[in-house]
């Protein structure tokens, strides 16, 4: 069992802990001196998340507009691939 664990934690527990705290330290430094908080951190990345999905998703019309514009270039490069394999297994 102890082997999975050293395994899974990439050395001994007590080792990855001491990492871990002194990593821990040297970011919180960091984000300490940037001015950033653990609010900032994780109200960026919910207003990333949500403008990601909102240019992606914000609409039916605009997700159906761009499968058409993927499918106008990917099924025709499928399609002369799949060909050109077909023709070169024949000789």
């Amino acid at each position: 069992m102890s082997g999975r664990v050293e395994r899974f934690l990439g050395g001994s527990p007590v080792g990855v802990a001491v990492r871990l705290v002194l990593l821990s330290i040297v970011v919180g430094l960091i984000l300490s001196w940037l001015s950033w908080n653990p609010h900032d951190i994780i109200r960026w990345a919910v207003d990333f998340v949500d403008y990601i999905w909102v240019s992606l998703f914000g609409s039916m019309e605009r997700a159906i507009y761009y499968f058409i514009l993927g499918a106008a270039v990917v099924v025709p490069v499928f399609l002369i691939s799949r060909l050109l394999k077909i023709g070169r297994s024949r000789y």
